[in-house]
């Protein structure tokens, strides 16, 4: 009994430190820093994901008002040149506005903050990347997460399994399965449609590769399952699959996710104008 528990805390705890690690190296984790400006520290935090619903408004607590400053944007996948906007001074605070965009749009932006005597850049070593999505009903997303941390903790607990004398894979291994299937290729495809209007963007419609490493973690374990009752040996499997999925929930969150291509939507712009005035 004593043993068993250790083992649910054991996968309690490395499911919550790969959550929190994919959580806090992918591409949609704020930026936070602080810069320096003559005799002045500025604090900042940039987001990297936003609702489509509403413009994603940036603020710097500035108190000297000798500092004024600019932020500048363009969308990714497009033509555009930088665009720059001056911030505006409101009390103690500069701030600005970035456009909501479609869902999957990215914008490019970083800002520019000028003294008398000096001049910094926010982030000081590139420019960030922000992409709007959809707003996901609480409870959708609710279980989905739920469906997810659920799969991987019961992953690491069935793969723990190995080490005992006597393994007891059966309930273990098909709640995992489970677990993946709801969380993941159910739920996990209605939270891409409500956020990016597509309900699979991985193999073989695109390259997403969060659709593709759901796919490859339930391939991993449906093969465990085919071998529970086929296997001699279906601990050296649950803790194949296991292992599989560990490494997959290390890899950060949102990598190669969907992505508005302006320049084809032009395109098409384009081409639809050309073939109604010709038709004219």
């Amino acid at each position: 009994m004593k043993r068993n528990l250790l083992l649910w805390v054991l996968s309690f705890i490395l499911t919550t430190a790969a959550a929190v690690y994919q959580r806090t190296t992918g591409p949609t984790y704020p930026i936070k820093g602080s810069a320096q400006l003559e005799a002045t520290a500025i604090d900042y935090k940039f987001l990297r994901s936003h609702s489509t619903s509403s413009n994603y408004q940036l603020a710097l607590f500035a108190a000297d008002t000798n500092i004024a400053g600019t932020l500048y944007w363009r969308r990714i996948n497009s033509s555009d040149d930088w665009f720059a906007e001056k911030m505006v001074r409101v009390n103690d605070t500069l701030t600005a506005e970035l456009p909501k965009q479609k869902a999957a749009g990215k914008l490019n932006y970083y800002i520019q903050l000028q003294s008398v005597n000096d001049e910094v850049f926010l982030p000081a070593s590139k420019s960030v990347v922000i992409r709007f999505k959809g707003d996901v009903p609480t409870v959708v997303l609710i279980f989905h997460i739920i469906g997810m941390f659920g799969a991987m903790l019961l992953s690491t607990r069935t793969g723990l399994e190995y080490f005992n004398k006597e393994p007891k894979l059966n309930k273990l291994t098909y709640w995992t399965l489970g677990f993946l299937f709801v969380g993941g290729l159910i739920l996990g495809p209605i939270v891409q449609k409500y956020a990016f209007d597509a309900y699979w963007t991985g193999f073989p419609f695109g390259h997403d590769l969060t659709d593709n490493k759901t796919a490859v973690a339930f391939l991993g374990w449906a093969a465990a399952c085919y071998m529970y009752r086929r296997s001699k040996k279906p601990a050296k499997w649950a803790l194949g699959a296991a292992v599989l999925l560990f490494i997959i929930y290390l890899i950060p969150h949102s990598v190669l996710g969907s992505e508005l291509d302006y320049n084809k939507i032009e395109n098409q712009k384009n081409n639809s104008s050309k073939i109604i005035n010709e038709k004219l």
